[in-house]
């Protein structure tokens, strides 16, 4: 008589750290429901409870306790789930266990950036949340808020020797235009050239709104009046203030103008921690279609930043070179020193 082959039974692996018996089916496979990580993770445990389950849901393995346990799951002698390990001070407490520390703020000197902030739980903590909304909402206000045209032409011809603020605005009739439409603050509206007459002029200074009215509001006539007081001897055109402007509507505002170079002050784009930034554009022989290349910058004049003063000396260093070299732009390296000055009266 023949009998079936014998099947040897399943080989069960034993079950080792990570691994359950609840975990491993009659034939010796793992179960589909859980993965390798979470095995993982179960050995990592301190007190040896599945993914998922809390203190006092058990903490316990196939209804046994977890040796040297105390109620709740938590081994005896170890620190509770989330805490500091025992003799260990937490972070931002001094040694004492006294008030907290806070280490970052010696380094918060030295840059305006958000570093080393505290949390409460998984969150900010409210008065940092509150801070970023306070500086977003700064930014917004600064893209949206109209430049006061009448206060600004107003301070700057109460300088002495001044000639008056001609004030002209792009191709973009309104804020929502110019945001939408890059292109029309690059030229001047059919009104703005019939206001602008031909002259002959070494500079003209440019005092345009771009994407922080405040910024410019804030720090264009202080930068025109002190560079007056570098260029003596230069023919300087009156101010010229725009609105709705690009960098580039300056050199159609200099080609009317007939400027040989032009100085476009203009509002830098609002950050979370700088609202209130100038940037500057130098360009020589400029004209309609220039590209970016031909022009050097100078970024990030505000209080907290680039000073009035130094911007100013970096500046008149710039255009002297510049009308000396017939050009700006990659070629006219920036090698001002670091306070570079007009030593007398330029020459024209």
């Amino acid at each position: 008589m023949t009998h079936p082959p014998h099947s040897p039974a399943p080989h069960t692996p034993p079950a080792g750290p990570g691994v359950r018996k609840a975990d491993i089916s009659q034939s010796g496979d793992r179960q589909p429901d859980k993965g390798a990580a979470a095995a993982v993770l179960d050995a990592d445990r301190p007190d040896g409870r599945p993914v998922g389950q809390g203190p006092g849901e058990g903490g316990a393995i196939e209804g046994n306790p977890v040796e040297g346990s105390a109620v709740g799951g938590t081994p005896l002698g170890a620190a509770p789930l989330g805490a500091a390990p025992l003799g260990v001070a937490p972070v931002g407490a001094d040694a004492a266990g006294g008030a907290a520390v806070d280490d970052w703020q010696p380094l918060r000197r030295f840059t305006r950036a958000r570093i080393g902030l505290g949390r409460s739980g998984n969150a900010l903590k409210t008065p940092d949340v509150l801070a970023f909304q306070a500086a977003h909402a700064q930014a917004r206000d600064a893209v949206h808020t109209p430049l006061d045209v009448q206060a600004m032409a107003g301070q700057a011809n109460a300088l002495a020797g001044v000639l008056p603020c001609l004030c002209v605005c792009s191709r973009a009739g309104d804020r929502a235009t110019y945001l939408r439409r890059p292109d029309l603050g690059r030229r001047l509206s059919d009104e703005s050239l019939s206001v602008l007459q031909k002259g002959a002029w070494d500079v003209v200074f440019v005092a345009a709104d771009g994407l922080s009215s405040i910024a410019t509001q804030h720090n264009a006539v202080p930068l025109f009046e002190a560079m007056r007081a570098r260029l003596a001897g230069w023919r300087i055109a009156p101010l010229v203030i725009a609105t709705q402007a690009r960098v580039a509507l300056g050199d159609d505002i200099a080609q009317a103008l007939g400027a040989a170079m032009v100085v476009v002050m203009i509002g830098e784009r609002p950050g979370l921690s700088v609202a209130d930034s100038l940037g500057v554009y130098l360009t020589y022989a400029p004209y309609v279609g220039c590209p970016d290349s031909a022009r050097n910058c100078l970024s990030n004049i505000h209080p907290h930043g680039l000073p009035v003063p130094v911007a100013a000396d970096k500046l008149a260093w710039l255009m002297r070179e510049a009308r000396q070299l017939r050009l700006t732009g990659v070629g006219l390296k920036d090698a001002a020193p670091a306070s570079a000055t007009l030593e007398g009266p330029a020459t024209p």
